[in-house]
């Protein structure tokens, strides 16, 4: 099935499945995303699918999936309590870029890299660059699902929450609070799409580990961010701190990784 997949032009592919999601995901009843958000999911899942194929296509539904249903876990208690994801979780466009920049860049990267775009001489200087990539590319997801689940759980389930700079007892949603359901809860899901990265064959056994310890590295200093610094800054919006959260799981799994391999040579 994959093989007759990779052999049709991945552009008509691309364009003709997520055009036809996206017609489904207009119909439903409860949206998932809104209008600007579903145009800005189209175009995000075409470059994927077009750079990463069906593989790196099927991290990124993981995630958005396991997100979106994370976020309406005890919706009714969260919206009365008045920390729950405005529009009822509907994603916009500033959440689809705050989620996935910091992959479709990675996912350009690995197209350039396969177009030949790129010269030799650049992978010579970064060796194993379109491997570790991969690895950003997975760890970013990795990082935004541990996330979003440790957040969402922690506001629904967490008994004891703190914030994490002092680990003074807050309120449920305060801005860098940490609870132990909610932390448990988001490394299950960085575990779980790190293996989806592994069984879609992106990355090896190491990598999940890579991505796993990285995740849990950048959304501990997302609660910090969210504790020191968003308050202060206007510009620092949820979405700004989600890029920033991303990217620093990203480079956490490919440091993590590239020392590794220098280790074992």
């Amino acid at each position: 099935m994959s093989s007759l997949i990779d052999s049709v032009n991945p552009w008509l592919v691309a364009v003709g499945l997520n055009t036809i999601l996206v017609g489904l995901a207009w119909i439903v009843p409860k949206k998932l995303l809104t209008p600007a958000g579903l145009f800005h999911a189209w175009f995000l899942a075409i470059l994927i699918w077009v750079t990463l194929g069906w593989q790196g296509y099927a991290v990124v539904m993981f995630y958005f999936l396991v997100g979106s249903g994370v976020t309406r876990i005890g919706m009714a208690q969260k919206e009365a309590e008045g920390i729950a994801e405005k529009r009822s979780g509907a994603r916009g466009p500033e959440n689809v870029w705050g989620s996935a920049l910091t992959g479709a860049l990675c996912a350009l990267g690995v197209g350039i890299i396969n177009s030949g775009f790129i010269v030799l001489s650049a992978q010579f200087l970064v060796p194993n660059l379109q491997y570790l990539l991969l690895l950003g590319y997975v760890a970013s997801f990795s990082t935004k699902l541990a996330d979003t689940t440790a957040s969402e759980v922690g506001k629904a389930y967490g008994k004891s929450t703190f914030l994490i700079t002092t680990f003074q007892p807050v309120p449920r949603g305060t801005e860098g609070a940490v609870s132990l359901e909610g932390t448990l809860a988001g490394i299950v899901a960085s575990v779980a799409i790190a293996f989806v990265g592994w069984g879609v064959g992106l990355i090896d056994l190491l990598g999940v580990a890579w991505c796993v310890l990285a995740a849990f590295i950048a959304t501990n200093l997302e609660s910090v961010i969210g504790a020191t610094l968003q308050s202060k800054y206007t510009w620092l919006t949820n979405e700004v701190v989600n890029i920033f959260n991303t990217l620093i799981g990203a480079i956490a799994a490919v440091l993590l990784a590239w020392t590794w391999i220098s280790i074992i040579k």
